[in-house]
């Protein structure tokens, strides 16, 4: 999801929309809270680690 993020902010800055970089800042956050989420042991869908 971060990964995916950062592609749509690239994206969105070569090619001026902002939509995308919006979409783009919105996956990076919540790829982040998802990653913090099941580093810090918290289940995370029903799963313990989230990759």
């Amino acid at each position: 999801m971060i990964i995916l993020g950062l592609i749509l902010l690239i994206v969105g800055l070569i090619v001026g929309l902002s939509i995308l970089w919006t979409i783009g800042i919105v996956l990076i956050a919540v790829g982040v809270l998802l990653w913090v989420l099941g580093a810090l042991g918290h289940a995370v869908g029903g799963r313990r680690h989230y990759w």
